[in-house]
């Protein structure tokens, strides 16, 4: 008999890949006995695959392989995730596409399985119920989709300057840079949800010289790197596509206890094309959800066609104390760099207030709505630069706080403001926005008193970091549908009220607030015909100069 050890090797009871400990819940060790192909579980977790040798001739000589051939029922009931592993296993070892079974309907029950993906994938027409209710490991994805390449730690680099050009480095190749100073807090929260806030973290891309690629630049002073690593970037894109995915959800308590059984991805250079996700069983509670797709420690993501599914919003007790609503998503974006969503959309109504936004995202740089209809874009720990084109927002709006450009336009938002930035994160923005050719709704239609940006800072909560509103502000043909308003409505106004305390020079910040510089307008039209105002703050914004043309 003889034995192949592919990609898992098992020594003395240790798992070791490619120098590496895994989790064993994701490994498949395979073997090629001159025995019937079959797969079994190990007692610490893993599967063992055999395929038979005139299988394995066979599979690779086809050139692709389906779940049917490792023993998927796909009849809705059987639990097929092991039989979904061993497929993919042995299509990475061997570099074979995998496709789904057409009509087939694959019951992922709660057992602790994931599932990795390093070929290219077409889920096609077929059906994946992933059943929430009584689950191993809520935090164990379903699929990983990850890199071959793995990553490692970059030594002799000590400090780094914002907007440095080069770091001094030599690489394998392109490479996605991770660098941390634990010596220094960035996003301290405020609020209902306070926290003590993160180490200053920053993510960019460079080549195998070490140049960075400045249209994501390093965008915090290092004074110190505490710790810094570069994941190798796959040249080659790896597409998966189709698939019409079901989440029965969770009947946990309503507390923040994420669930994440879902598609991660963890690779650069990744397409999703064609998938849809639906939910169904949510109840009167629930624990909320990590986003079933979950992109974080990649680059150039692309997501397209592809349409998702809004979460009910359920309430638990803060972190200071008090009932507050948990974020629940459908997409997660975390230390990412160039993700992007196109022609996308939601199954539930973008206006229904009982589901939650659809997206959260932090660390990230370069994200992208085009032609999407979304209850909600969101960065919550900072994005360095954001596009919404030809899209439509809605009831969440837009919410951000971050640098560089936030660029919006053709698009259509029923936000309460035009954009919000986040007051737990001392609404701020380093940089400008520019809004041209949009439709605002404020508060959805609902009788409101419009102001087109949003947010809060009293001056008096360190949040790690100077706080700036955007330096320049640019708005040109934006029609406002104020219609409904309240009776003493005067029009709507350019910036809400950030300080309802600061009305003269008495008040005095401890953590000054850095004030707009200049704002232009170019038609900008009212349903109410009432003109835009400044602020129901005029004191705060006394020395904004508005160019009107």
């Amino acid at each position: 008999m003889k034995y192949l050890i592919f990609s898992f090797l098992v020594s003395y009871g240790n798992l070791v890949v490619s120098g590496q400990t895994k989790n064993l819940h994701e490994v498949v060790v395979i073997t090629t006995l001159d025995e019937k192909t079959s797969i079994h579980t190990r007692e610490d977790g893993g599967l063992y695959l055999n395929i038979s040798p005139t299988d394995a001739s066979t599979l690779k000589a086809k050139g692709w392989v389906k779940y049917s051939d490792f023993g998927a029922k796909g009849d809705g009931k059987t639990d097929d995730i092991n039989a979904i592993a061993a497929t993919h296993a042995f299509a990475n070892q061997e570099g074979l596409l995998v496709r789904a079974d057409v009509g087939a309907s694959y019951y992922i029950g709660g057992k602790e399985r994931s599932v990795t993906i390093q070929t290219d994938t077409d889920f096609g027409t077929a059906t994946f119920i992933i059943d929430d209710r009584d689950v191993q490991n809520n935090k164990a994805p379903i699929f990983i989709v990850k890199s071959s390449k793995e990553a490692f730690a970059i030594e002799g680099i000590n400090s780094l300057q914002r907007n440095q050009k080069r770091i001094n480095v030599s690489l394998p190749g392109a490479c996605l840079i991770t660098v941390t100073d634990a010596n220094v807090r960035r996003y301290i929260r405020f609020g209902l949800n306070q926290n003590n806030g993160s180490p200053q973290t920053d993510i960019f891309v460079v080549d195998k010289g070490g140049e960075v690629d400045m249209n994501a630049p390093i965008i915090w002073q290092f004074e110190q790197v505490t710790e810094i690593s570069a994941q190798p970037m796959d040249e080659q894109t790896l597409k998966i596509t189709g698939g019409h995915f079901t989440t029965i959800a969770n009947q946990a308590a309503s507390k923040y206890n994420y669930y994440s059984r879902n598609i991660a991805i963890r690779r650069s250079n990744v397409l999703v094309e064609g998938m849809e996700h639906r939910v169904t069983g949510e109840g009167d509670h629930g624990a909320p959800y990590g986003g079933f797709l979950n992109i974080r420690d990649c680059a150039n993501v692309t997501i397209r066609n592809t349409v998702l599914t809004g979460h009910k919003t359920y309430r638990t007790i803060g972190s200071a104390g008090k009932s507050v609503s948990m974020g629940s998503y459908d997409i997660s974006v975390n230390r990412a760099v160039n993700v992007f969503f196109i022609n996308c959309s939601q199954t539930n109504d973008i206006n229904d207030r009982t589901y939650w936004g659809i997206l959260g995202s932090n660390y990230c740089k370069n994200l992208l709505y085009d032609s999407c209809t979304f209850s909600r874009f969101d960065a919550h720990m900072g994005v360095a630069n954001a596009s919404i084109r030809n899209s439509t927002l809605g009831h969440m709006g837009i919410n951000a706080i971050g640098s560089g450009l936030l660029t919006v336009e053709n698009s259509t938002v029923y936000g309460r403001t035009l954009i919000n930035l986040r007051r737990d994160y001392g609404s701020t923005w380093r940089g400008e926005f520019l809004i041209r050719n949009c439709t605002f709704v404020p508060a959805g239609g609902r009788s409101t008193s419009a102001s087109l940006i949003g947010g809060s800072n009293s001056g008096q909560h360190d949040f790690g970091y100077i706080c700036y509103m955007p330096e320049k502000i640019t708005i040109e043909d934006l029609h406002i549908e104020d219609t409904n308003h309240p009776d003493d409505y005067q029009g709507p106004a350019i910036f809400a009220d950030f300080n309802p305390d600061m009305t003269d020079a008495s008040y005095k910040e401890k953590f000054p607030y850095i004030m707009t510089q200049k704002v232009l307008l170019r038609n900008v039209t009212t349903s109410s015909g009432k003109d835009l105002r400044l602020s129901d703050n005029p004191y705060q914004f006394k020395d904004v100069k508005v160019h009107i043309n």
